[in-house]
């Protein structure tokens, strides 16, 4: 089950966040954003999403821009890795997407998070573009929103 996270989440997006990021301290140089954001403040302004177990076996960090939804993080916990929590995560964000009528999905990812240039183009998304930001080589990708049928005919 996918919800909206609470304050009572915090430890628990935290430990995934730092769990599920670690493993590319050593190739950016540096702790990637994730393990840095403000998930109380995100929490707060009702960006934060959880995979419930429970306990919370992922988390995801979206919010609508615009005509755009702008997917910001992605966790899962390790030992829930391989179960298809990121997929349904990012598919949620998708399906949100659609039912506010945007126009599309953003995201960022860095550069050297290898396997996340080829899982987003698996997924739909299409690389818009490259550059540095905030002292990471981040990666630009975007897929188009589909829209929900309006049709009420079960047989569609």
């Amino acid at each position: 089950m996918i919800r909206r996270a609470t304050v009572k989440d915090l430890a628990r997006i935290q430990e995934i966040a730092e769990a599920s990021y670690a493993r590319y301290v050593s190739r950016i140089g540096r702790r990637p954003a994730p393990m840095d954001a403000d998930i109380e403040a995100q929490i707060g302004q009702g960006a934060v999403y959880v995979h419930d177990g429970p306990p919370p076996l992922g988390y995801i960090v979206f919010w609508s821009e615009g005509r755009d939804m702008t997917l910001d993080a992605v966790g899962v916990a390790p030992d829930a890795s391989g179960r298809g929590i990121g997929k349904a995560l990012i598919g949620y964000c998708e399906s949100e997407a659609a039912r506010l009528g945007l126009d599309r999905v953003s995201l960022y990812t860095n550069a050297k998070m290898t396997e996340n240039l080829s899982m987003y183009p698996h997924l739909g998304y299409v690389e818009t573009h490259r550059q540095m930001q905030d002292g990471f080589d981040r990666v630009f990708f975007e897929k188009p929103v589909q829209p929900r049928s309006t049709s009420t005919d079960p047989t569609e």
